[in-house]
């Protein structure tokens, strides 16, 4: 599912157009599941020479802030093998840009955001009726971290 974003809702800090895909999705009863995952378009205008990635762009960052403030668990609907879970994190985690190695994240400012999201996500899923671990492990493993079946079981996650 290719979401655009375009100026005014980043201007705005405008969740629409993820608001009606969520509703939808909540609508079917496929919200955890669903069959096209999320990716994003962003067509923010930018000046001849701007050599700033979007995730450096302050209004940019700022209405994914928002986004994921009201939906903490979105990660989990992304399309990672698009590479959108690492860009939405490149739009939260402090980070470098390197043409030659790529997004080089701050790695304790990664660690808090891995695992901010495994607690939302195993709440979340509970809520869901979904008690595989599975997915949630591949998520963290695209991010560099691998956690133990013991960690989930610590934190009561079937």
């Amino acid at each position: 599912m290719l979401l655009e974003i375009d100026a005014d809702s980043l201007n705005q800090l405008a969740l629409t157009p993820v608001q009606k895909v969520i509703e939808t999705w909540q609508h079917q009863g496929t919200l955890a599941n669903p069959q096209d995952p999320i990716r994003f378009q962003i067509n923010y205008p930018r000046e001849d020479g701007d050599p700033r990635e979007l995730s450096e762009i302050p209004e940019v960052r700022l209405w994914f802030v928002r986004l994921d403030a009201q939906y903490p668990w979105l990660p989990y609907l992304l399309d990672w093998e698009a590479g959108e879970l690492a860009r939405y994190a490149a739009m939260l985690i402090p980070h470098q840009f390197s043409p030659t190695e790529g997004i080089q994240f701050n790695p304790e400012a990664l660690e808090i955001f891995v695992m901010g999201k495994v607690f939302v996500l195993t709440t979340w899923l509970q809520q869901q009726g979904i008690n595989s671990r599975t997915r949630l492990k591949f998520m963290t493993q695209m991010l560099g971290y691998e956690l133990e079946d013991g960690f989930f079981d610590l934190i009561g996650f079937a």
